[in-house]
């Protein structure tokens, strides 16, 4: 497993240094990444994603326990020191990992191939709630995610009805998979340190999974546009809510199978 000095040094010896525009905070704390490799529990031959795996810290431990990675590095001198020191145990992809919001990069679904596979990434802070979601929403292969984030995106994925942290993600979260908050790591796991505080989540999908009407996210996504006002008032005066719902509701205040109630009365 990568130390510090280990990482400082792969970077030196090229002359580079974490760049910001790329969300570079290597992980080097020994317990949070063995807390990481619990949580995958990394079955021998099975596919796991890594998205921005950096000098290969976790990318290492995951080969170790057995995995087969495909590994998404958009920064090419990160790249050359995967491909330096990994060389064919990986696939590696350069390149964004997303070519769009919605959608993975060409590349990408090429390396991952039909068959299933999982997440298991300290993701770059800024692609890991369209990553997480495009996941989640349009691609049922991946079977689930262990990965690394701000504590805020952790908060909106565990978040309550009721509560100032629920949005899209967390009803795209919590009807899709079961989500478990696994550790908090304070910014001094990081080099360099961010200003936030990061955690760990396992997100396993649903066995079988709920029925989910097309019109759903649209229709979540439209809502949430504007969290403070009545739904009658962002859905509209023709919206069929249904018998005995509260109209004057706002957005947080619903459960993720509430909107489920909504989306197949618009269905009908």
């Amino acid at each position: 497993m990568q130390d510090l000095g280990t990482i400082k040094s792969l970077l030196a010896a090229r002359g580079v240094h974490p760049k910001h525009r790329f969300g570079q905070n290597f992980l080097h704390d020994a317990n949070a990444m063995r807390s990481i490799l619990q949580a995958a529990d990394i079955r021998s031959g099975e596919t796991i994603l890594e998205v921005g795996p950096g000098t290969g810290t976790l990318t290492e431990c995951l080969l170790d326990a057995g995995a087969r990675v495909v590994a998404c590095e958009l920064d090419r001198d990160m790249a050359a020191i995967l491909r330096d020191r990994l060389g064919s145990r990986i696939m590696l992809v350069e390149g964004d990992c997303l070519a769009d919001k919605h959608h993975l990069g060409p590349e990408l679904l090429a390396a991952l191939g039909s068959g299933p596979f999982r997440l298991v990434a300290n993701l770059p802070y800024a692609a890991a709630t369209p990553l997480m979601a495009t996941l989640l929403e349009k691609h049922p292969a991946c079977g689930g995610m262990v990965v690394t984030i701000q504590r805020e995106v952790a908060d909106r994925l565990l978040a309550k009805p009721g509560t100032a942290e629920i949005g899209p993600l967390t009803i795209t979260a919590q009807l899709r998979a079961h989500v478990e908050r696994v550790a908090t790591l304070k910014p001094g796991c990081f080099w360099p340190a961010p200003e936030v505080t990061s955690a760990v989540v396992r997100l396993t999908r649903r066995e079988p999974a709920l029925e989910l009407p097309e019109s759903l996210q649209g229709l979540v996504e439209s809502a949430f546009q504007q969290r403070r006002k009545q739904l009658r008032n962002t859905l509209g005066p023709e919206f069929p809510f249904p018998t005995g719902f509260d109209a004057t509701r706002r957005p947080e205040t619903l459960a993720p199978d509430e909107w489920i109630m909504l989306a197949r009365a618009v269905a009908r």
